[in-house]
């Protein structure tokens, strides 16, 4: 009996037409993730238009020189992407977003985007990358320190409306 695979992913460069690719899997990733942590309202009705209107602003802003966004494809689909801000005053690269498709989560697609976002940001000349993580996902939490992350403070913050704690995690480049 033979088994299905999954055909292999590429990266690339993100450019303006994926705007609806990136803000689909932006929110289905979300949802996946964030249910039962956070309000059902802003997961079904608030967050994808709040999304959407983000993307707009802020892939032309990252595609102008603002920092890296990059898609992961397979057979033609966008099933990842990673967006990183241009390094800041104290040379860190901040991972604002790292998403994959819900039934493509653990195939290596997050690594992936990660490792190719750190050589994107050592390349130009970050000594560090940081992000923060919601303190009630643990998947984040162990994958990032499964790849050498380690965290640095923790944030108290609020998430549509609600209290919510964000932890900081950080990574020095070589």
């Amino acid at each position: 009996m033979t088994t299905p695979s999954t055909p292999p992913f590429s990266l690339r460069d993100a450019t303006l037409a994926d705007l609806d690719a990136i803000d689909d899997i932006h929110v289905r990733s979300r949802r996946a993730t964030y249910r039962g942590q956070i309000s059902d309202h802003y997961l079904d009705v608030d967050m994808p238009a709040a999304s959407r209107a983000d993307w707009e602003r802020k892939l032309p802003e990252m595609l102008a020189g603002g920092g890296c966004v990059l898609v992961a494809e397979s057979a033609g689909e966008a099933i990842g992407f990673v967006c990183a801000l241009a390094p800041d005053a104290a040379g860190s690269v901040y991972v604002n977003n790292l998403h994959a498709l819900p039934d493509r989560k653990g195939l290596g697609v997050g690594t992936a985007l990660l490792e190719a976002a750190m050589r994107w940001a050592h390349a130009a000349g970050a000594s560090a990358m940081h992000l923060k993580v919601l303190e009630t996902n643990g998947a984040a939490i162990g994958f990032y320190e499964s790849r050498g992350w380690r965290r640095t403070g923790r944030v108290d913050d609020a998430w549509a409306g609600e209290p919510i704690v964000a932890l900081l995690y950080a990574i020095a480049l070589t």
